[in-house]
């Protein structure tokens, strides 16, 4: 019996739209990854972006659990004495909700020219409106829903 390896032009990706309205923004996370890495699909193979288009809306209205509201922190650090920048997950999801949602799924997504093709195809949108009616994206599917 042969392996048969997936060409990239053979295959077929879809667009889905998720709602981020009341949901944990781990779990979330960790759905679209899942998505966008293309292991749903039956022909996946890790070596070939096989994902599909993830498109979510409502990311100002994310959750998040504990007391992480007020502890977590994300930092950039410039290479520069006094170079370090600290923001509150609150301060970013107020100014730039879609942020959060971008940062944890790139956590979760591989570290190499493969992942950052793979985040190019999620959009995220603070609100419930975006502009990619023309793709006719569909609602994320019960047997894709891993929460």
């Amino acid at each position: 019996m042969k392996t048969v390896v997936p060409k990239r032009e053979d295959i077929e990706t879809k667009w889905y739209v998720i709602d981020a309205q009341d949901q944990v923004l781990g779990r979330l996370a960790s759905q679209v990854a899942h998505i966008l890495r293309g292991k749903h699909r039956p022909e996946f193979s890790p070596h070939i972006d096989l994902g599909d288009h993830v498109v979510i809306v409502n990311a100002e209205k994310v959750k998040l659990t504990g007391n992480k509201i007020n502890q977590k922190t994300y930092t950039q650090y410039s290479g520069y004495a006094g170079g370090l920048r600290v923001d509150d997950v609150d301060k970013v999801l107020k100014k730039h909700p879609e942020r959060v949602i971008i940062h944890a799924v790139k956590g979760m997504l591989p570290k190499n020219s493969l992942g950052r093709k793979m985040l190019k195809k999620l959009k995220v949108y603070a609100g419930t409106e975006h502009p990619h009616q023309a793709q006719k994206p569909e609602e994320l599917p019960d047997t894709l829903r891993r929460i």
